[in-house]
């Protein structure tokens, strides 16, 4: 027979189940602007029937239902959304940090303006023509010297300007791999929480989104492959856990590193640890490795915004050379202005000073010893002090009207870098005049800045597609949740009359029935 209070114990747990996920609902809604936070859901089932199968069970019909109990609180989350975003918040990071470094390095650059070089250039080839037309001209002189201390005052400024946009870069790879270090080391202590908690059965939803926060800011910072791992003894948890993450650094086109490089490690027994960020330089202040944990890694084929300053700062690959952007760009400068003043000097050495019966033995540009040439490149302070020092003359004494060695300055404007001026250099690199090689480095620059912005670009659109997907999964909607409310409320409404109707049914036995015995 059934127990005449079975009907209480039901309409007990309706109450109690119905305020559970109305506390949820109530904590959805506080939580409507928590970065981070995933809606929570109920997850309801029916408790098992009456009675159950054995020798003493009563007989009766059938089973009867004995209410309804709350299973589990459930974050809703898409974990395919989460790494697609993960993939476009990489190359957010490092299209971002790219394109950032280049378009500093066109501020520096400046061009085309009419203070930068390639317009300090034609002022210095045409100051050289108006001296083919009056060699004997003292202000035609003073002219070419002072445009010369343009250009090298300009080549100066770009090298000095470059370095020091450089070290600006080099101290965020430090910054970055220090906040690296952080990310990684929060997300550990969050898997000893999580791993304290799931065993028992629980499921620490304000764990998980705060873990996968910290995610999402290291996805940026470099390439990550996510792994669930539930340990072995768990038990009947891993039904309900969402486990521990064991973080992987993947390679640029999305495979592991040979031996694989975890910066968060988890295997079946629970945590291994962390592997901290480290980056070493050469002599020179290159990069010339990033070591994680007791791994060093030499091949910076990884992504995120890390790569992107360190292929912006420059590097040493595997056979010695030196890559990055502003290497490049710096190399370029050097090689360029070196060749150039080679050339000029050694054209200049062979005219003929005004009144001078000997080819002149002065260098018109000169360059320190020991340092780039972009960096020390000036002109000869003898002819910034004595313009008739400049050698325009083709003949003894600098006659009247002699111009032949300046017609030959003037035309270097349109001729090739010859094998004497790129002596030392990359001849293979130099090809061209001074102008069309320089218009080829400012024209790359301009393409690999618009490039990145166009990548960038891309990138923010789709993470802002996927993330919007993400949110509208993941994220509390205020209507659904007053509409959830509702239902809750009218539920525990009806509970509630359920349980006054059993106790009114119970009063009518117990005192309504009359006396025995009268």
């Amino acid at each position: 027979m059934i127990s005449s209070f079975m009907g209480l114990e039901t309409a007990k747990r309706g109450l109690s189940t119905s305020q559970g996920a109305l506390y949820t609902t109530g904590n959805n809604v506080a939580n409507a602007n928590t970065l981070g936070y995933s809606r929570q859901r109920v997850n309801l089932v029916q408790t098992s029937g009456f009675p159950t199968v054995g020798l003493n069970s009563p007989r009766v019909a059938g089973q009867i239902g004995t209410g309804v109990a709350a299973e589990t609180v459930q974050r809703i989350r898409d974990s395919f959304l989460d790494a697609q975003y993960r993939t476009q918040s990489n190359k957010i990071g490092y299209y971002g940090a790219m394109s950032e470094s280049l378009t500093k390095m066109e501020g520096v650059m400046n061009e085309p303006t009419d203070s930068g070089l390639a317009a300090t250039m034609e002022k210095f080839w045409n100051s050289l023509q108006g001296l083919t037309a009056n060699a004997e001209n003292s202000g035609a002189r003073e002219v070419v010297a002072s445009t010369g201390v343009m250009v090298a005052d300009t080549l100066n400024y770009y090298y000095n300007s470059l370095t020091n946009v450089q070290t600006d870069i080099g101290n965020q790879i430090n910054v970055k791999a220090n906040e690296i270090n952080t990310l990684i080391s929060s997300i550990d202590q969050l898997n000893q929480q999580i791993s304290k908690v799931e065993p028992h059965g629980y499921i620490p939803n304000d764990l998980y989104d705060k873990r996968d926060v910290l995610v999402d800011n290291l996805s940026q910072l470099v390439s990550i492959k996510v792994n669930n791992v539930i340990p072995a003894d768990y038990g009947r948890a891993s039904d309900v856990a969402t486990g521990l993450y064991n973080i992987e650094l993947m390679q640029e086109d999305g495979s592991s590193f040979v031996p694989p490089i975890n910066l968060v490690s988890v295997n079946q027994t629970g945590m291994v640890g962390t592997s901290k960020v480290e980056v070493s330089h050469d002599k020179t202040g290159m990069v010339d490795g990033l070591k994680f944990g007791s791994k060093t890694l030499t091949d910076y084929n990884f992504s995120g915004e890390l790569s992107g300053l360190i292929n912006s700062f420059g590097y040493k690959k595997a056979d010695g050379t030196i890559g990055g952007a502003y290497p490049d760009m710096l190399k370029k400068l050097d090689n360029m202005t070196a060749a150039f003043v080679n050339e000029f000097n050694a054209i200049h050495k062979q005219g003929y000073a005004l009144g001078d019966d000997n080819t002149s033995t002065l260098n018109f540009f000169e360059l320190e010893p020991g340092k780039s040439a972009a960096q020390s490149i000036k002109v000869n302070g003898e002819i910034i002090k004595d313009p008739t020092k400049i050698a325009a003359g083709g003949k003894s004494g600098g006659a009247s009207g002699d111009n032949e060695n300046a017609k030959l300055l003037a035309d270097l404007k349109k001729k090739a870098f010859s094998e004497y001026s790129t002596k030392g250099q990359n001849s293979d690199e130099l090809t061209g005049s001074f102008d069309t090689y320089y218009s080829g480095i400012i024209g790359k620059l301009g393409v690999d800045s618009q490039s990145a912005q166009k990548n960038l670009s891309n990138s923010v659109v789709l993470a802002a597609s996927v993330n919007q997907n993400r949110e509208s999964v993941s994220s509390v909607s205020l209507d659904e949740e007053m509409t959830d409310m509702i239902k809750f409320q009218q539920a525990y409404n009806a509970s509630a009359r359920m349980m006054t109707m059993m106790d009114e049914m119970l009063d009518k036995i117990i005192n309504g029935m009359g006396t025995v015995g009268r």
